[in-house]
């Protein structure tokens, strides 16, 4: 008997909000709208308020994605959360969402940090973990609150990062050829000082004048591997699925910097309106990003039924992953 595919039953997104424009950046660091947008595709990002946790975000994506789903909190019994940037160090931030949500006490619920590919990651595990047979419904969950580990000071990193939280709800399917077709996860941990929060204060590991217990990155390293990791995943990913980038309806990259994006374009050989794009009004959301974009790219019609669709990601450790879906 085949093993059953897994298949995206619901979509949902929030963003808080405030909205914080490159104008508004201007006033607390030495930066300009005209530099920011340039070097990033980035005009706006959304943050959230001093109350406002990881969370927090993420209930009311999951609420949304549960309600697209036609289902309630006790439908699910697997709830996985990308996150990095959780409300505290322990417990889990998905228990936290387990309590807010109602999900019942018999589901699993756990973190994943894998920081920018962190959804990926999630989605991966949770559709094996239902494959398995042992679980029949999952929620998996992106949320991230930024605004909390940048340094506001640097003006190289506070620019391109953002909050919101992105959630799927996922199910098996006896449909053949349909669902979750393909994923494909990778890490390079050679490279993980590229992109770090390496730790408190005294940490020997931060240079001088930077903080760290916040987000400290070398942008032009990251950059370059950014393109060449997501270029070869999505390579891997449809070479393994035995599918050609022109059959893709559309891409839906992890929303870093606009320039990667139209560099994974013009390598994969694909015109710029097969990429789904909101990193303009939403920045750098990390776990959140992929979701949120597939939340957007689905109602907005931009995917069909029996569309392929390519989710593709780049983040710290030096994590990166690709998914190909067929929908």
């Amino acid at each position: 008997m085949p093993t059953p595919s897994t298949v995206i039953l619901g979509t949902g997104s929030f963003a808080p909000s405030r909205i914080m424009t490159n104008d508004d950046l201007s006033r607390i660091v030495d930066t300009s709208d005209e530099w920011i947008r340039t070097r990033t595709g980035i005009r706006e990002r959304r943050i959230a308020g001093p109350s406002e946790k990881a969370s927090d975000l993420g209930v009311e994506a999951a609420r949304r994605a549960l309600t697209d789903a036609g289902l309630t909190p006790a439908d699910i019994d697997l709830l996985v959360v990308a996150t990095f940037t959780p409300d505290q160090p322990l417990p889990s931030c998905a228990s936290l969402l387990q309590k807010k949500l109602g999900i019942p006490t018999r589901s699993a619920c756990f973190d994943v940090n894998a920081a920018c590919t962190g959804f990926l990651y999630a989605l991966d595990v949770a559709s094996a973990m239902i494959a398995s047979g042992r679980y029949r419904r999952a929620l998996v969950v992106g949320t991230e609150k930024l605004s909390e580990v940048v340094d506001w000071e640097d003006r190289t990193t506070c620019v391109l990062f953002g909050d919101g939280a992105g959630a799927a709800v996922i199910g098996a399917s006896e449909e053949p050829d349909r669902g979750l077709l393909g994923c494909l996860l990778g890490c390079d941990g050679s490279s993980a000082d590229l992109l770090c929060i390496p730790g408190g204060p005294r940490d020997p590991a931060s240079p001088p004048g930077a903080r760290s217990d916040r987000l400290q990155m070398k942008g032009r390293e990251i950059f370059k591997l950014a393109v060449r990791c997501m270029d070869e995943s999505a390579r891997d990913i449809l070479e393994q699925q035995h599918v050609r980038a022109d059959q893709i309806s559309l891409v839906i990259p992890h929303q870093a910097n606009q320039r990667i994006i139209d560099a994974i374009a013009e390598y994969l050989e694909l015109p710029a309106d097969r990429f789904f794009v909101n990193v303009d009004r939403f920045g750098n959301t990390s776990a959140a990003s992929i979701p949120i974009a597939l939340d957007e790219a689905r109602r907005a019609g931009r995917i069909k039924r029996g569309d392929l669709v390519l989710l593709v990601a780049f983040g710290a450790g030096l994590t990166y992953g690709s998914a190909l879906l067929r929908w």
